[in-house]
């Protein structure tokens, strides 16, 4: 009888994707830092080959296998064209990404990607990439990064919000949403709600009537009542709030992580029954949590109630 392959040990990991200038790249070099920390050992895998100047420690590299420069110039592609181009030829040639993951067995892996929003929301690659990851014997979760700011603007909110669900249906991995930079969400504006208004995605017609507030907005009203119709009624997006200078809110941030991928389920470390019982019962209650972050970044209302009731 012929022997059956053997099968590769589990391999838990993130994958860090979001718009251009959310964090990603501060994000995995704080998340490298932290889970080193914890004592696991981390591989941080550069899926950008437009990310030059990496400030974290980089294991495997896609710029090895082609850059974007090297496409731009050789093919006459814009960045945008480009990076899709890039993402197409590792979807290509992925053996030679199995033959870099042989050489780190038993690594937790944070997968730093590209900022093309189109990755995520239209094209396939990148899903088809990591759903023969999945083969693998991977288990990954991704880690979807949006500016906390965003929050301060209904229209672009709601604009967020759409992408976010995008994202999630297109992926097809366990998703976390996750604001980021929650040290500068009130730096371009103040927020209209608390912020478990925004973190839990709470009864958006008040955003909508809010918006409606604004000239510019208000011809476009019944557009973004449909759009929040359809947000609500898929009911997936949620946001976990990250201030990577936060221990804190780092350690939330990986508790999500961890229980979207399944890692806090496996044997690879020692666990509490707490965070045991609580992850599979699904009792992840995070109100205390982000009304610590609320707290600790987004400016108090010094309004009395009837001084709010004369502005609406």
């Amino acid at each position: 009888m012929s022997s059956q392959p053997k099968q590769p040990s589990l391999r838990f990991g993130q994958v860090v994707i979001g718009p251009p200038g959310s964090g990603k790249t501060t994000y995995c070099r704080a998340m490298q830092e932290f889970l080193s920390h914890l004592g696991r050992k981390v591989v941080v895998v550069n899926m950008d080959p437009a990310n030059d100047g990496l400030p974290y420690t980089c294991a495997v590299d896609i710029s090895e296998l082609v850059t974007l420069d090297d496409v731009m110039d050789g093919l006459k592609l814009g960045p945008n064209g480009g990076l899709i181009y890039c993402m197409e030829y590792l979807e290509a040639n992925l053996d030679w990404l199995e033959g870099k993951f042989k050489e780190h067995q038993d690594y937790y892996f944070l997968f730093d990607c590209p900022g093309q929003v189109e990755l995520y929301t239209h094209h396939s690659s990148v899903r088809n990439i990591f759903a023969q990851l999945s083969k693998w014997n991977f288990r990954l979760s991704a880690v979807h990064l949006v500016d906390s700011h965003y929050c301060a603007e209904p229209a672009k909110f709601i604009s967020v919000l759409c992408t976010s669900l995008s994202t999630m249906l297109q992926v097809e991995l366990p998703h976390v949403n996750v604001l980021s930079k929650m040290d500068l969400v009130e730096q371009y504006g103040k927020l209209a709600f608390n912020l478990d208004f925004y973190t839990e995605v709470m009864d958006l017609s008040y955003l909508v009537e809010h918006l409606a507030s604004d000239p510019f907005f208000k011809k476009f009203h019944h557009l973004n009542v449909k759009l929040a119709e359809v947000i609500q009624d898929y009911g997936l997006v949620s946001f976990v709030p990250l201030n990577v200078q936060d221990k804190e809110s780092m350690t939330q941030v990986l508790r999500t992580v961890d229980k979207a991928n399944g890692y806090c389920f496996g044997d690879m470390e020692e666990r509490n029954l707490q965070a045991m019982m609580s992850a599979a019962v699904g009792a992840d209650f995070q109100f205390t949590s982000t009304l610590g972050v609320q707290e600790r970044y987004v400016e108090s209302n010094k309004k009395t109630l009837d001084e709010e009731v004369m502005d609406l």
